[in-house]
């Protein structure tokens, strides 16, 4: 009897280390797992923008970062690393330990226009990036200060034509859309301006807004309640067709310059490497909060045409936006100073 009781206690023993040797076995080769037996994330999230606070930008970055922030359950900061035309937020990103604690706001001008317009940058936007989501694309609006007499953009250019070079043009920063855009219309509607480059989309809007500079290309998000509250007059889109969100205003192109566009769009990069599980939670995350009439009615509303998607939609637009981008600056002769 004493025999069988001491084989029975020696059964047990073996049983409950055997389980306890497991569990730190686990513990060692992943960690603690969250429920749904994913490790990620684990620790706040980092979320780079490469433009000053009050641009579109970062605007967008802090509505869809509150957002992600409370799907992840973990703190989602936002960075401004604002300095030539995003470069250095792109910089930072890429040289980032690629494990999704790292994200980038990127657009057109981060990943598609500064390969061809800088000389030399520090990333590369194809090589050096992992696509996360094509996130929204925004109308730029053309905005003049009240006091400018002139109500649609003919007026503009017939006084630009009659003032050349005493009109001044506030620009987000070399190598943002809306510098390009400036060169670009300066080019088709032949007219000859001063462009005075701010560092960021809030900061060109002010200078408009304070009469420094008599207008500019700005984007629907961050524009948007100055053109209500009529502290600027807004005369056209950038667009190749009419916003939904401004039917009213003509394209630039039925307003006077024919076959003009220069549209901005925003997307989530990470650095490459970046493990493909940890892409697709993220992807998954962001689509699904773009999804919400919630978060659909706040974008709108801002002038923004929700996109989303997968990964490889967003490196293929990336990838087609470049040459685009690069034929508009060679013809425009637009440089990043």
């Amino acid at each position: 009897m004493e025999n069988n009781l001491q084989v029975f206690v020696a059964m047990a023993l073996a049983i409950t280390m055997g389980g306890a040797s497991a569990q730190t076995s686990s513990s060692l080769d992943g960690g603690a797992e969250s429920p749904k037996g994913q490790a990620y994330p684990v620790k706040p999230v980092r979320f780079i923008i490469g433009f000053a606070p009050g641009g579109a930008s970062d605007t967008m970055v802090r509505i869809i970062g509150a957002r992600l922030a409370e799907k992840l359950g973990q703190p989602v900061v936002i960075d401004n690393r604002p300095g030539a035309g995003g470069n250095i937020a792109a910089e930072i990103v890429a040289r980032s330990s690629p494990d999704g604690y790292t994200l980038l706001l990127g657009n057109n001008g981060i990943l598609a226009v500064n390969i061809t317009l800088y000389p030399k940058i520090g990333f590369d936007p194809v090589k050096d990036f992992a696509p996360v989501v094509l996130i929204a694309s925004q109308p730029n609006i053309v905005v003049v200060h009240p006091s400018i007499p002139v109500q649609t953009l003919k007026d503009l250019l017939a006084l630009a034509k009659a003032k050349p070079d005493q009109l001044n043009y506030a620009s987000p920063g070399g190598g943002t859309t809306g510098h390009l855009a400036a060169e670009l219309f300066k080019r088709m509607a032949g007219v000859d301006m001063v462009i005075v480059p701010f560092k960021g989309g809030g900061p060109a809007i002010v200078g408009v807004l304070s009469g420094e500079c008599q207008f500019t290309f700005a984007t629907s998000l961050s524009v948007q309640p100055h053109i209500k509250s009529g502290k600027v007059r807004a005369l056209a889109v950038t667009t190749a067709r009419r916003s939904a969100s401004f039917p009213e205003l003509p394209t630039v192109a039925e307003a006077g310059v024919p076959g003009f566009e220069a549209t901005t769009w925003h997307g989530v990069v990470v650095p490459a490497g970046t493990p493909q599980s940890v892409i697709a939670r993220l992807n998954s995350e962001f689509n699904a909060m773009l999804q919400t009439a919630d978060m659909r009615d706040r974008l709108t509303t801002l002038g923004s045409e929700i996109i989303g998607g997968s990964p490889k939609q967003l490196g293929d637009y990336v990838r087609k936006e470049i040459p685009i981008w690069a034929k508009v600056i060679k013809e425009s002769g637009a440089t990043a100073d």
